[in-house]
């Protein structure tokens, strides 16, 4: 119960002889999708619609139990043949569909009142906002050969580059005090008590990083070498403008936001210079003192099962489903805890909408910041739950509002801890908040300056480590200034960050400092109205696969396109670090 995870509500194991048999029927509603596109016919456009999307929800709830399945398996063991057998199978079926979706969306694309054609259908009404999308992005499509060989090249090429990166990553062996450890758990160090195993630990992280930063540094080149050739095929200006349409966000909102964050970074520098300070610093803080707590610890230290009843309690006072959900999630073993060899770093939740299930991935260290990381996961699990009644093709949410429900979660049990503590263990409480913001503050913004940089130079030359370690340093200095030692920074922080690594998602940075910001900004507003803010809330989230940010975020009254917005989120951190530096300096 509280270990590993438990896959059996999509297949039995490995020799589950369903896996078989859903694979065979995945083939046969691929055949079906090429077939109902074939016969599209602009004479019936709404029966032509809905006998091609019924095929495509038939593939869709396949393909994600199918996948789903190998992708989890594969998180808990790298070296997994049977997931990485099936998975290969599963993209070479889905890449056998790119001529026919180029076919579907320019018939889509064509259709002038796309509104009447769908008006009088059950099924296809519901697709409105999915079909707007489509007729919006026609015009970045590729010719149908084109899609079909980009679709079937992307397995060898971007996918399988982003494949190199896990299982390096996960396979590693760092050296520390003559062992052998994992890198997920060498970089769990960093949170530990003892200041000489924070120092040692990361120096132990930036050898073992030798071991693999070229074949890493290839990796990185290829992804955002193929980034760049679609951006310009589909005849987009840049590759940040590509995820701003995908991410269904305007860049009036980015700009805004990031206006914000340049003002209030002098701000988190006062932080950490005086985080310095206390620690004994006379130039900045050196890197890996950054998660160095503060205060004391108190008896802030969980079992799982310390953990299972300390969020459902906390998460009952808020809402009675989120409570009941969080009691599920513990009890049906949706949650593979602890670190091992073979197994992913960090932590992510993978939402199951079809099962009405997610499940979470974390490496557990009984920490007081563990159990907020379950807290964030199960907020994506949350999210999933107001999603999971729309159609199987409407419940896919963008990178910015993903970080919603999550940094809520993070709010609601982060906060009231504070408010229960004294003394020490409050400042560190306080100070613990502060690390996470100045995260997805101060960190995303040099992941954002790194990554755009990197797809910049991308364009006409290849970057050996050196230069990529150049180029994370210099990005580093700007979002941190003074406030970190410039001569211990991470120079390879692009060597263990897997949002780098994926293809067909760039720029997985900034969603963090605006889920972090917008979730502020809702909790400020749960503040003010109590319960009667709930059914907006669940509103919001149920609407995020289904509209842009801007006209999400106006279900709480709230404009994302002006800078003011974001300052008062920004404000609400600055004013937790002038009480850290007021309690710290007495």
């Amino acid at each position: 119960m509280y270990n590993e995870w438990s896959l059996d509500v999509l297949y039995k194991g490995a020799d589950d002889p369903a896996i078989e048999k859903d694979m065979a029927s995945l083939t046969a509603a691929v055949a079906e999708y090429k077939e109902a596109v074939a016969a599209l016919d602009a004479a019936t456009p709404t029966k032509s619609l809905r006998r091609v999307i019924d095929a495509k929800e038939k593939g869709s709830l396949l393909v994600r139990r199918l996948a789903g399945f190998c992708s989890l398996r594969r998180s808990a063991n790298s070296s997994d043949t049977l997931g990485a057998l099936y998975m290969t199978k599963i993209q070479a079926l889905m890449a056998s569909n790119a001529k026919a979706n180029v076919a579907f969306e320019k018939f889509v694309g064509e259709i002038g009142d796309i509104d009447t054609v769908i008006s009088g259908d059950e099924v296809l009404s519901q697709y409105k906002f999915y079909f707007e999308e489509i007729k919006q992005s026609v015009s970045h499509n590729m010719s149908d050969e084109a899609e079909a060989v980009f679709a079937k090249m992307n397995i060898s090429g971007g996918g399988a580059w982003g494949d190199l990166f896990s299982y390096l990553t996960a396979g590693v062996e760092v050296d520390y005090k003559g062992e052998k450890t994992t890198l997920s758990a060498i970089r769990g160090l960093a949170e530990d008590d003892n200041p000489e195993v924070r120092k040692s630990a990361y120096e132990a992280e930036l050898a073992c990083y030798s071991k693999i930063r070229d074949s890493i540094a290839f990796a990185l080149n290829s992804i955002k070498a193929q980034v760049n050739t679609e951006a310009e095929l589909r005849g987009y200006a840049s590759p940040l403008d590509m995820t701003l349409e995908h991410s269904r966000m305007k860049r009036e909102t980015l700009e805004a936001m990031l206006e914000a964050m340049r003002e209030y970074l002098p701000k988190f520098h006062e932080y950490l210079r005086h985080k310095a300070k206390l620690l004994g610093y006379e130039n900045g803080l050196p890197w890996y003192e950054m998660l160095a707590p503060m205060g004391e610890a108190g008896s802030m230290t969980f079992t799982a099962e310390d953990a299972h009843k300390y969020l459902v309690d906390h998460f009952e006072n808020f809402a009675p489903d989120l409570a009941e959900m969080v009691d599920r999630a513990f009890r049906e073993e949706w949650i593979d805890f602890y670190p091992r060899a073979g197994k992913v770093g960090g932590a992510f939740c993978s939402n199951l909408p079809f099962v009405g299930q997610s499940r979470v991935l974390t490496n557990f260290s009984g920490s007081f910041g563990s159990v907020v990381t379950l807290a964030h996961e199960l907020g994506h699990a949350y999210h999933g739950q107001q999603i999971q009644d729309h159609r199987p093709l409407n419940t896919g949410y963008t990178m910015p509002v993903a970080e919603t429900a999550s940094t809520f979660n993070e709010l609601i049990i982060v906060n009231d801890a504070i408010s229960q503590a004294e003394g020490g263990e409050k400042i560190r409480l306080i100070e613990s908040q502060i690390q996470d913001c100045t995260q997805i503050i101060a960190d995303i913004y040099s992941r954002f300056l790194f990554e755009d940089e990197v797809i910049r130079r991308r364009k006409d030359k290849f970057m050996f480590p050196a230069e990529l370690e150049a180029i994370m340093l210099d990005a580093q200095k700007t979002a941190y200034g003074d406030g970190l030692d410039h001569d211990l920074l991470h120079p390879y922080m692009w060597c263990c960050k897997s949002h780098y690594y994926r293809a067909g998602l760039s720029y997985y940075n900034f969603p963090y400092a605006f889920g972090g910001l917008f979730a502020r900004g809702l909790y400020a507003k749960y503040l003010e109205e109590g319960e009667a803010f709930l059914p907006k809330y669940r509103a919001l989230l149920r609407a995020t696969t289904v509209d842009t940010v801007e006209n999400v975020a106006k279900i709480a009254g709230i404009d994302l396109t002006q800078p003011e917005f974001w300052r008062t989120s920004l404000q609400t951190i600055a004013d937790s670090i002038d009480e850290f530096i007021r309690e710290t300096s007495k």
